[in-house]
């Protein structure tokens, strides 16, 4: 089983060296290999996704991946920017499907920011697609307006697209998950005004005929977002493009307490994965000693799951971040009065404890 370790920028070597050190306890033989990424990668190599790391990271059954990106890199040409690491492997690894569980744990319901009756018992899975959409749609650039009421003056534009294999996938893989679930889909779109998520819509439910088990609605970004925060837990297995999953995987987060505890898997067709939390770096705390590393810690419990075959493993690890939880113990993401703050590094110890 071989792991290939990419901490990347600001807080990710930190949150990555305690899911490493709780793997390390679980009596499994892994082969870990460490590279650089992002402006890391790119202050040592010059670019941020270097062909050394996509090498490894193409030899691994799965990637653990931490956090890429600094304000100092924002004024580099895009295609150096650190961010166009995740999108490259992404790209370069086929990996179409993001997982995203939103769980909010019973000791967490104080830490959300919503009442604790609509957040007790959520269980939320939004699956993003990943490698398609206006992110990755040509053309894109910058030149001068050839029409409409600004004719000459200077544009920028990008292209949302997608294909029907695209869709179908993604859609499928929307409809398995559930299964497993409680048999309940809501695919997001913006049909009312966007060719490409009309398009969108008609296929998945072309594909729902498949699933007849499965209950399958739709409905607009814009109320999805609202329905997040107002009844979240009418929810079951969220399916989105690219952009609108990026944006609403984060505001699901919010839910939980903190994006500190929202894991991410994102794979490809054939289960090679990468895992990473769904924060950023946050270069503002970067070396303090204060982020939450759960969320990578169950980053790779996912990575257990999925991609190496050992979900007895990754059952431990996340009884052992519950555990942990019901112990009291907080870093300052989550914390509140009555419980105990601790640091990065004491909390992935704390895990390490709960696992013995």
């Amino acid at each position: 089983m071989k792991i290939a370790v990419l901490p990347g920028d600001g807080i990710g070597t930190e949150i990555v060296a305690e899911a490493v050190k709780v793997l390390k306890v679980l009596g499994l033989k892994f082969e870990m290999e460490t590279a650089l990424v992002g402006g890391a990668a790119y202050d040592a190599h010059g670019h941020p996704l270097p062909d050394s790391t996509l090498k490894l990271a193409k030899e691994a059954d799965a990637i653990l991946f931490g956090a890429v990106g600094d304000w100092k890199y924002d004024t580099l040409d895009r295609p150096l920017r650190p961010e166009q690491a995740i999108l490259g492997l992404r790209k370069n690894l086929g990996l179409f499907a993001n997982f995203r569980p939103a769980i909010c744990y019973p000791e967490l319901v104080n830490a959300s920011s919503l009442k604790p009756e609509l957040v007790a018992g959520l269980d939320i899975l939004i699956i993003r697609e990943l490698t398609g959409d206006i992110y990755f749609g040509q053309p894109r650039g910058r030149r001068v307006s050839p029409d409409g009421a600004f004719a000459g003056a200077e544009e920028a534009f990008d292209t949302m697209r997608y294909t029907r294999p695209e869709v179908e996938r993604i859609a499928r893989v929307a409809f398995e998950a559930a299964r497993k679930r409680s048999k309940r889909v809501t695919s997001v779109d913006k049909a009312n005004v966007l060719e490409t998520f009309q398009f969108w819509k008609d296929i998945v439910t072309e594909v729902h005929k498949d699933y007849p088990d499965v209950a399958l609605d739709h409905m607009y970004v814009d109320n999805a977002a609202m329905q997040l925060v107002k009844e979240p837990k009418r929810f079951d297995v969220v399916v989105t493009g690219n952009m609108f999953g990026d944006i609403l995987s984060d505001e699901a987060s919010m839910l939980t307490g903190s994006i500190g505890m929202l894991p991410s898997a994102s794979l490809n067709a054939s289960n090679q994965g990468l895992y990473e939390p769904s924060h950023g770096s946050a270069p503002d705390i970067a070396g303090k000693g204060v982020a939450n590393p759960l969320a990578t810690i169950l980053s790779a419990a996912m990575m257990l799951r999925f991609s190496l075959n050992q979900e007895a493993a990754a059952v431990r690890i996340e009884d052992a971040v519950k555990k942990v939880l019901a112990q009291g113990l907080r870093t300052g993401d989550i914390y509140s009065e009555g419980t105990t703050k601790v640091s990065t590094a004491q909390m992935g110890d704390a895990v390490v404890k709960a696992l013995s």
